[in-house]
């Protein structure tokens, strides 16, 4: 797939956010560190309704080792956003993530990016292969 042609359609998961008065920054639109908040929100969400992941209880984690972000387009305060996700790859201990935040009702992403995680032991903190429930 070419990463700068991107569409709704190359994502399976998606969830709607509202941006807040304060994600706007001095040149009046959704500041680069804010698009980092909804890639990882959307990611948990899903992986949480998915019921792979329990942030209090599971004994086995994802830790955020690389991420990447494109910006597209700006998107400014007031608007709603579908944050996309989708899974790109998986290995034995880690898996990336394709993300993107779209515009309400526009089909090409205002940013995409990456982001990998690495699973560990919750006690530990060492390197585990991903559970194969959770695969």
């Amino acid at each position: 797939m070419n990463e700068s042609r991107q569409t709704r359609a190359d994502y399976a998961y998606f969830q709607t956010m509202t941006t807040r008065w304060m994600d706007n920054d001095a040149y009046q639109h959704i500041n680069n560190a804010v698009y980092y908040s909804f890639f990882d929100t959307v990611a948990n969400h899903y992986l949480i309704e998915a019921g792979v992941l329990s942030i209090t209880k599971s004994p086995v984690i994802g830790f955020i080792v690389a991420s990447s972000c494109n910006y597209k387009k700006p998107i400014a305060y007031p608007a709603k956003v579908d944050a996309a996700f989708r899974v790109n790859r998986i290995s034995t201990s880690s898996v990336e993530y394709g993300v993107a935040i779209f515009a309400e009702g526009d089909d090409e992403p205002a940013a995409f990016g990456t982001f990998t995680h690495a699973f560990v032991d919750r006690t530990s903190g060492k390197s585990v292969p991903i559970p194969a429930e959770t695969r």
